[in-house]
């Protein structure tokens, strides 16, 4: 085996439950914890002072230079600092990259981490309190990833900025493309989600672990409001957690010296990355993702496998849209096994280091069945940036591959799309956004009757109420100055 073959070698979640402020760890602290936690469990925690490079995933918390901090807590200032730009894409990005660099012998023993606080900031907002923020000052030596904006000016002119809003105008989207209707389709992505929080229920890192039914998930009420048609809270990504996790990785060569056990070896097989259309505005359609269909299925092709030969599969799922469309995209069926870790809605979701726990979990798994192949999938922004990994505890047959397969996607077609527009339209998808429990403001997007994209506002209460048992999906109406549609 090549002696500079990438493997990870140790893995840790950590769960910072209830909120005290007199024993509230902040991210950082965490980070660090996390990190002495996956040496552990590698084989010792004074590992980590051979690290020769720290790897923070980027939070939502404001500090400067975490990875140095980070560093000096686990004795390995000189360690070379590495951050990443914002998205949930990131920590397959980031092992994609640190797998590359250690097998070209650039690094030897690497640790990623990352944490989020947010079930803290939340409950420390109702109290008036202030989190405390440590100090890191400094700057990274390198920074993967790059920040493109994600909203064009077609979206920002009618204020649809946010997951919560265009997430569910891809459930929408792809409930017309199937021709089902509004009942039929919320029962099945409720069962979907109920089979989610049963695996959670068995993930001893899970945030909820008590599993929810189909109804339940579906049926909104006190703890489970509506957000945006057609989800309700527990059908989104539950960012209020306090959750960390790390996982070491290093070459065989200094896995060996280091005395870690074979049993705990799981090595990146494949990674592959690609973006759809950074802009909405400008996708062909709303129901499909061209990136993930490409770069998936070409990591799939690298291994040597299908969706039929994988074992274990945790794909993204910071909405069932999401879940839905990569499932549709890779080629797995929607009635199988689809998350290792509950999902970010009942697994947790601390923002853009889920990704770090669904490896975590996969890696437990693999090391128990170990002739087993796993496939991790990571999305970023709306359904935009996409990373994936395949992951065994069977050495690859091959070095570790890695393809960008942007080029491909940048083939597809696309739209073409107007911020102003008065006129007739086909509705192309929508969502009602609730705000006190009530219905607020309707979003659309339309295409115009020479095929481009525009999007505009309802505000008449009749009608958000009308959009949520009939399907408005394909029907005419015109927009009005200041975009605001009519029907």
């Amino acid at each position: 085996m090549n002696p500079n073959t990438p493997v990870i070698v140790g893995v840790s979640q950590i769960l910072q439950r209830g909120y005290d402020k007199n024993t509230f760890k902040e991210p950082v602290d965490l980070m660090v914890e996390a990190a002495r936690k996956a040496a552990e469990d590698a084989v010792s925690e004074n590992m980590v002072s051979e690290v020769d490079s720290v790897r923070v995933v980027r939070g939502w918390w404001r500090y400067e230079h975490p990875a140095g901090y980070v560093a000096a807590g686990l004795g390995c200032k000189a360690a070379e600092k590495v951050g990443t730009a914002y998205g949930g894409n990131m920590v397959q990005s980031l092992l994609n990259a640190t797998a590359k660099d250690i097998l070209e012998g650039k690094n030897s023993l690497v640790v990623l981490t990352g944490a989020e606080v947010g079930n803290a900031q939340a409950k420390a907002r109702k109290l008036g309190h202030e989190l405390p923020q440590k100090e890191t000052i400094g700057s990274y030596d390198r920074v993967i990833g790059e920040e493109k904006p994600m909203s064009g000016e077609a979206e920002i002119a009618r204020g649809i900025l946010r997951p919560i809003q265009i997430y569910p105008m891809f459930e929408n989207a792809l409930r017309a493309h199937l021709g089902e209707t509004i009942q039929y389709h919320t029962e099945r992505t409720s069962e979907l989600w109920a089979r989610f929080s049963e695996v959670a229920a068995s993930n001893p890192d899970a945030w909820i672990s008590d599993s929810k039914t189909a109804p339940e998930i579906a049926s909104p009420g006190p703890g489970n409001r509506m957000v945006s048609f057609p989800y309700p809270k527990l059908m989104n990504s539950n960012n209020a957690v306090d959750m960390a996790s790390a996982i070491i990785i290093c070459s065989v060569r200094k896995a060996k010296s280091l005395g870690v056990d074979e049993s705990k070896w799981i090595y990146p097989w494949v990674g592959t990355e690609a973006n759809d259309t950074y802009l909405v505005s400008a996708r062909e359609n709303l129901y499909s993702s061209p990136a993930i269909r490409v770069a998936g299925r070409r990591a799939m092709d690298l291994a040597g496998l299908t969706a039929d030969t994988i074992d274990l599969v945790d794909i993204y799922s910071c909405f069932p849209s999401a879940v839905q469309i990569a499932a549709r995209e890779l080629g797995f069926s929607l009635e199988q096994p689809l998350t290792v870790t509950g999902g970010l809605t009942f697994g947790g979701g601390p923002l853009n280091n889920y990704v770090m726990h669904s490896i975590s979990r996969m890696v437990d798994l693999l090391r128990v069945g170990t002739e087993k192949k796993g496939l991790i999938t990571a999305n970023g922004g709306f359904l935009t940036k996409h990373a994936f990994g395949i992951y065994s505890a069977m050495p690859p047959k091959e070095d570790f591959q890695y393809e960008n397969m942007q080029s491909m996607v940048d083939e597809m077609p696309t739209r073409e799309w107007v911020v102003e527009h008065e006129g007739e339209v086909t509705v192309e998808s929508y969502t009602v956004m609730f705000a006190g429990g009530e219905v607020d403001v309707g979003h659309c997007a339309c295409i115009t009757s020479d095929g481009k994209r525009t999007w505009a506002n309802v505000s008449d209460s009749e009608v958000l109420v009308a959009m949520q048992g009939e399907e408005f999906c394909g029907r005419k109406a015109r927009v009005e100055a200041g975009g605001m549609l009519k029907f």
